[in-house]
């Protein structure tokens, strides 16, 4: 099949596929000098199961930790219906081909646009995958934050707050990267229309990636506490978690 593929073809391809591995990388470094929102969001996560353990009620966070899991529901629910939309296209890729004659392109090889459809839910199932398993992750959390004792004094309280915090904070890494596996199958659809369109849709698709973890408002404002010093550590009535 790769005879099909013209070089720029293949060229976009490589940008594609090299640019969500090293995107990955930088997003989820936590030691840069300019660290992501995601990066950040893990010290909000570990203080959130700190304050936990003190919290009376917990109503609270059992209500955080449901709105978490159904906002997951929802995406990987969207992923199965666009997978089925996937797989009738590969059935009968005439309206895609007659699209791309619309735009007075040259309509490519029915398994040459299989091929790309393939390439787009690829990510469609990616996406999938992680949004069940972080579901899944956050069910274990919610089981954990269920075991830790009311009492701060117990031994137990903060060791069983951490573990929770890092299940947590794994379920949280997988939902963004099934959020942005979604936003690299948008991009990808510009490969219908060529290798060109689908360079440049990929580039916006990165350019926004980059802008909201790294200069968005948000940024500033989830990292205005993180400058002040107040996260480096527990309060000084609490141990810190491990």
């Amino acid at each position: 099949m790769l005879h099909l593929f013209s070089p720029a073809d293949l060229a976009a391809m490589g940008y594609t596929l090299a640019g969500t591995a090293l995107l990955q990388h930088v997003i989820e470094k936590t030691d840069f000098r300019r660290p992501s929102v995601s990066a950040i969001m893990v010290h909000y996560r570990r203080d959130w199961m700190r304050e936990f353990v003190t919290r009376q009620p917990r109503i609270f966070d059992a209500t955080v930790l449901d709105g978490l899991r159904q906002g997951i529901t929802f995406y990987a629910s969207t992923c199965l219906l666009v997978l089925g939309g996937g797989l009738a296209l590969l059935t009968d890729t005439a309206p895609l081909q007659g699209l791309a004659s619309s735009f007075d392109l040259h309509p490519d090889p029915a398994l040459l646009m299989k091929a790309k459809i393939l390439f787009i839910l690829a990510f469609i199932v990616s996406a999938f995958l992680k949004f069940v398993w972080s579901h899944r992750l956050f069910g274990y959390c919610s089981v954990l934050m269920a075991s830790v004792p009311n009492d701060p004094e117990n031994p137990y309280a903060y060791d069983r707050a951490a573990r929770a915090a890092e299940v947590n904070i794994t379920a949280a890494r997988n939902y963004n990267r099934g959020l942005r596996s979604v936003y690299y199958a948008i991009g990808a659809l510009g490969w219908l229309l060529g290798p060109w369109v689908f360079m440049v849709s990929m580039t916006f698709t990165f350019t926004t990636l980059i802008r909201r973890e790294f200069a968005s408002q948000s940024r500033a404002a989830i990292v205005a506490r993180l400058q002040e010093g107040e996260s480096s550590g527990a309060p000084p009535s609490h141990p810190p978690l491990a």
